[in-house]
C-alpha cells in the first residue's frame, strides 16, 4: 500500500501539478480583476454581499409567509405561487454564487431554503380550503378513514430508503425498468421533475427545468435539457448522465459518468468511481433553452469537482476526468 503524504517537495509529479494549479488560480484571479463588474449581475464575488442579499430575500419570504396567515384570502393560490417563485429565485441565487462561497455557507444556505420550503408546505395546508369530504358506500363495520391533510400527503415516503430531500408530487418517471422514457417540453419551463427508482432505462427530456431530483437509479442513461436551478442526485450506480445546470450535487454515486455544463463547481459526497466530461447533448431548440437558462457558455466547471469528504490538498481518489478517447459523441435526442 502506498503511503500518501502532504509533502509535495519529494514528488516531482505532484510538484508540477501544484505549480500548475497556482498558475491557473493566479490567471483566473487576474482575469476577474480585469473584468468590470456588472452591478445588475447577481453573481458577485463577495461573500458578505451575497449574505446580505440572501438574508434580505429570506426575511422578505418569511414576512410574506406570516402575512398570508394573518390576512385571510378565499383564493390564496396566487400569493402562494409568488412565495414559491421567490424561494426558487433564492435557490438559484445560491447556485449561481456557490463557486466562490465557502462550503459551509453553501450548506447553511441550502438548509435555510429547505426550511423555507417546509414552512411553505405547512402554510399551504393551513390557508388552502379543504375539499369537502363525503362518505362512500362502505360496509358499516369498516369506517371511512379520515382524509389526510395536503402536507401529510406530501410527506409520505415513497420507499424505506432515506433521502436528503422530500420529493413532492411533481411530474416525473418513477418505478420503471427496461424502458425508454421521453418527454418533450420544448419552449416550456417545468418547475420540478423527478426520476426515481429506475433500472436499465434510457431517459430523454427536452426543454427547460427549474429543479431536477434523481434518486435510486441503476444502469440508466439519462439525457436532460438545461436546469436553471439545481440538480440533486442520490443513490445511483452504473449510470451515464448528460446534464446542464447552475448547481449539481451528487450523493452516494458509484461507477457513473457525468457529462456536464454548469455555472458552479459540481459537488460530490460519499461517492466513488465517478468520472466527468463536457456536456454532449443536442436537440432542436437546445441553444435557445441554454441561453434562456443562462447556461449557454461552457465555464469548464465540469472539470472542477468538489469532494466534500476529501479535505486534503491532493486530488480526490473518488473522481476523475474522462479520457478523451473514452468520451461519448454528442447525443441527439
Amino acid at each position: 500500500m502506498n503511503d500518501h503524504t502532504d509533502d509535495t517537495s519529494t514528488d516531482p509529479t505532484t510538484h508540477r501539478k501544484h505549480a500548475a494549479m497556482i498558475d491557473r488560480l493566479s490567471n483566473l484571479h487576474q482575469a476577474r480583476l480585469s473584468t468590470k463588474p456588472n452591478p445588475k449581475d447577481p453573481t458577485f464575488e463577495s461573500t458578505q454581499s451575497f449574505l446580505t442579499l440572501f438574508t434580505t430575500s429570506k426575511q422578505s419570504i418569511e414576512s410574506s409567509l406570516t402575512q398570508i396567515q394573518q390576512t385571510p384570502n378565499p383564493d390564496p393560490n396566487s400569493d402562494l405561487e409568488k412565495i414559491s417563485n421567490s424561494i426558487s429565485d433564492l435557490e438559484k441565487l445560491v447556485a449561481e454564487n456557490s463557486y466562490f462561497l465557502p462550503a459551509y455557507e453553501v450548506r447553511s444556505s441550502l438548509k435555510t431554503i429547505s426550511d423555507l420550503k417546509q414552512t411553505l408546505d405547512s402554510v399551504t395546508s393551513k390557508v388552502k380550503p379543504r375539499k369537502k369530504f363525503s362518505f362512500k358506500n362502505k360496509p358499516a363495520k369498516k369506517p371511512e378513514p379520515e382524509p389526510e391533510s395536503e402536507l401529510e400527503s406530501k410527506l409520505q415516503p415513497e420507499s424505506e430508503s432515506k433521502s436528503s430531500y422530500t420529493i413532492n408530487d411533481s411530474p416525473g418517471f418513477r418505478g420503471t425498468e427496461n424502458a425508454t422514457l421521453t418527454k418533450d417540453f420544448t419552449g416550456l419551463e417545468i418547475r420540478e421533475f423527478v426520476l426515481s427508482d429506475l433500472t436499465n432505462c434510457e431517459v430523454k427530456l427536452k426543454g427547460r427545468f427549474r429543479t431536477l431530483f434523481i434518486n435510486r437509479v441503476r444502469n440508466c442513461k439519462i439525457y436532460v435539457g438545461p436546469v436553471s436551478g439545481s440538480i440533486l442526485i442520490e443513490e445511483v450506480e452504473g449510470c451515464l448522465f448528460v446534464l446542464a445546470s447552475h448547481q449539481i450535487r451528487v450523493h452516494d454515486a458509484k461507477g457513473t459518468d457525468f457529462y456536464l455544463q454548469c455555472r458552479s463547481r459540481p459537488i460530490i459526497e460519499r461517492s466513488c468511481g465517478v468520472r466527468f466530461g463536457p456536456y454532449r447533448l443536442s436537440y432542436d431548440g437546445i441553444e435557445t433553452d441554454l441561453k434562456e437558462s443562462n447556461l449557454y457558455e461552457d465555464t469548464g466547471n465540469w472539470a472542477n469537482v468538489d469532494d466534500f469528504q476529501w479535505l486534503r490538498a491532493l486530488q480526490s481518489p473518488n473522481w476523475s476526468i474522462l479520457p478523451e478517447t473514452q468520451r461519448i459523441e454528442t447525443v441527439i435526442i
